[in-house]
């Protein structure tokens, strides 16, 4: 209950500060998944906000990149950073359930920013918003902790590999004139 009180109060402050773009939501922000905890997510309430999109798994070599992750939500996101977690087990690496991903991504690195319900993010069987973004970018994941920057208006979108971490220069020069 508590976690979707929280999510419903990040959607409604994401609807009110972007209201330019609330009437028309762009194509690549056009779904709604299932969180962790089973609510909805509406991505078209993320318009007009910098999204850094990053397919994750629970026992990666990169999962310490959590830290940077949440560190980068905890600091930018009162200037508009939202960043989206995708569980994934496409390469072998993730817990079972959305709940335990849920709880070691909390316990283990205090993962406050939204965390997608896990789902294929590569292949044939990837999801509809992974197909767009490797659309956008000529570049689907190929390990996990690959980064995609959405830029705010919905259309630009940035690919960043593995091994490039989240607070990396090439990250922040893309992403730093995007805050507000």
């Amino acid at each position: 209950m508590k976690k979707a009180l929280l999510s419903s109060v990040l959607l409604s402050s994401l609807a009110a500060a972007g209201p330019a773009f609330a009437a028309q939501c762009p194509p690549l922000l056009d779904h709604r998944i299932k969180t962790l905890q089973g609510d909805t997510l509406d991505l078209c309430a993320l318009a007009g906000h910098p999204v850094l999109v990053v397919n994750t798994a629970s026992k990666c070599g990169f999962t310490p990149q959590f830290e940077k992750l949440e560190g980068m939500y905890g600091k930018y996101k009162a200037r508009g950073l939202v960043v989206l977690g995708f569980p994934s087990n496409d390469f072998r690496q993730e817990l079972e359930s959305d709940a335990q991903i849920g709880d070691f991504c909390r316990m283990t690195y205090g993962v406050k920013f939204p965390m997608a319900s896990k789902s294929s993010v590569s292949g044939k069987d990837a999801n509809p918003f992974f197909r767009q973004l490797a659309a956008a970018t000529g570049e689907a994941p190929t390990w996990n902790f690959h980064k995609y920057l959405i830029a705010p208006d919905g259309r630009t979108v940035y690919s960043f590999a593995t091994r490039t971490e989240p607070d990396a220069p090439e990250v922040m020069r893309r992403l730093e004139p995007m805050l507000h």
